[in-house]
């Protein structure tokens, strides 16, 4: 959870900059948010009261190293290795991520951030600085946080920091090109992936005993028609978005119907970039929120006004379908509830990619944020309840009825907070968060409901 910005040395991230962009719904900033970094031990406390095992937080880069590299920040160290220890003590454990989209100011001035091979050895660096000072008592890493979010959002559409793209000819964003920036940034990620499970698994995991996985956005696509081509176009759909990331890290290599789509625009792996990559992930994490129908996209208008990887995939997604939505809508204008979807995708990663070990990282609704709701009310959310519920069921039908290998599932979130583009619009919390009173926290039902559930299963 973001903020305060201006403890344990944190020094400016990309964030920080594209707060002044006006590309913040709200025009709100991340400085303070919900203040977790003051309140960590109060926050662990309503985890403990839920009944948790285990808690997923992220380690800001700038607050271990303020400029990317050099020297290290020990208040910042000290910081995460406080947090980690409370979260020990009440027997919570902790799952780090390393990298969630902020990246330090410092290296997108230097080199133009993941746009740039020389992060590789930056990003290992501080990741291995991590391994050496928490990794005696954490035990699942996750390098990165959604790449494909922040390859798209920041380069090629250009919603979330850096900013940078070129759709509808140029006149979102200053600079960029969406055709060929988030395939150089993606290749980066996934390099940087390998490169640190490398020398984790080299250096520090007879060890520390630890595993290392990555967590990915994924949408599940379903054919809006029965026609081959609509069928073809969701395949495509999920090429772009998850076989993007996920077969690099388990075949070596992008999927074919990218390799033939974008062609030269799309970085080649080497033989022993390759060779590294296969089978670095010792988990997939999968960050699962909603449903889309794909249909192919048999029109080049698309194609001339965003000339990027989306009109690559030759796929047009979408949460409607002949006028009908795909399912209950939330808050977010792209959070449509369709709990099947999550069991879909299970057993798609199953039959697809050899039935590896899941995380679900993320699961999730929101409810907005208005002054027209009081807070007794914004605590009755029973459509919350309703969302893990189901999704919760159709997992445990996946595990059971089907077989997959899923070991896990985290929701998102803990508490109300900051959700970068949407600012402060959003609440997907369990606790309700009072903005306008030192931060209070309130229980809403659906905590009553996860504690019944955790305590009865």
């Amino acid at each position: 959870m973001i903020g305060p910005k201006y403890f344990a040395s944190l020094v400016l991230g990309i964030f920080d900059s594209h707060f002044l962009t006006g590309k913040i719904v709200d025009f709100s900033n991340a400085d303070v948010a919900v203040d977790h970094y003051h309140r960590y031990n109060e926050d662990i406390q309503l985890m403990k009261d839920m009944g948790m095992d285990a808690y997923r937080f992220s380690i800001a880069w700038s607050r271990i190293f303020p400029y990317g590299s050099g020297e290290i920040n020990q208040a910042g160290v000290d910081h995460y290795n406080n947090l980690i220890n409370a979260l020990l003590a009440k027997g919570i454990e902790p799952y780090v991520t390393l990298y969630h989209w902020d990246l330090p100011q410092a290296l997108e001035d230097k080199y133009n951030g993941w746009l740039n091979p020389q992060i590789i050895n930056d990003f290992a660096t501080y990741a291995e600085t991590c391994f050496q000072k928490f990794g005696d008592r954490v035990k699942n890493w996750i390098t990165f946080n959604e790449p494909h979010t922040f390859a798209v959002q920041g380069y090629d559409v250009g919603l979330q920091a850096p900013g940078r793209c070129s759709i509808l000819l140029h006149l979102f964003c200053r600079s960029g090109n969406s055709a060929r920036e988030p395939y150089i940034v993606a290749h980066n990620v996934l390099l940087s992936h390998a490169t640190v499970t490398d020398i984790y698994r080299k250096k520090y995991k007879s060890k520390q005993s630890g595993s290392v996985g990555i967590s990915f956005d994924v949408i599940w696509f379903e054919p809006a028609t029965n026609s081959t081509e609509d069928i073809e176009a969701a395949q495509r759909a999920q090429d772009f978005q998850l076989g993007w990331f996920v077969e690099p890290l388990i075949f070596g290599d992008y999927p074919k119907s990218m390799r033939s789509r974008v062609g030269s625009r799309l970085p080649e792996f080497s033989k022993s970039e390759a060779a590294r990559l296969k089978g670095s992930l010792d988990f997939v994490g999968i960050n699962y929120y909603t449903t889309f129908y794909a249909r192919h996209n048999s029109s080049s208008v698309i194609g001339v006004l965003l000339n990027d990887s989306v009109a690559d995939s030759g796929a047009i997604t979408l949460p409607f379908k002949d006028g009908k939505a795909i399912g209950d809508k939330a808050n977010s204008i792209w959070l449509y509830i369709v709990p099947q979807g999550i069991r879909n995708l299970m057993n798609y990663i199953k039959q697809k990619y050899g039935n590896p070990l899941i995380l679900i990282t993320e699961n999730g609704m929101d409810d907005a944020n208005s002054p027209m709701i009081s807070i007794k009310d914004a605590l009755k959310d029973e459509k919350r309840i309703k969302y893990h519920n189901d999704h919760l069921m159709n997992l445990l039908a996946a595990i059971k009825e089907d077989g997959c290998n899923v070991r896990g599932y985290f929701v998102w979130s803990l508490l109300d907070n900051w959700e970068w583009a949407a600012g402060y619009t959003s609440r997907f919390g369990l606790y309700f968060v009072d903005y306008n009173d030192k931060l209070k926290r309130y229980p809403k039902d659906s905590v009553h409901w996860f504690k019944n559930f955790l305590t009865s299963n």
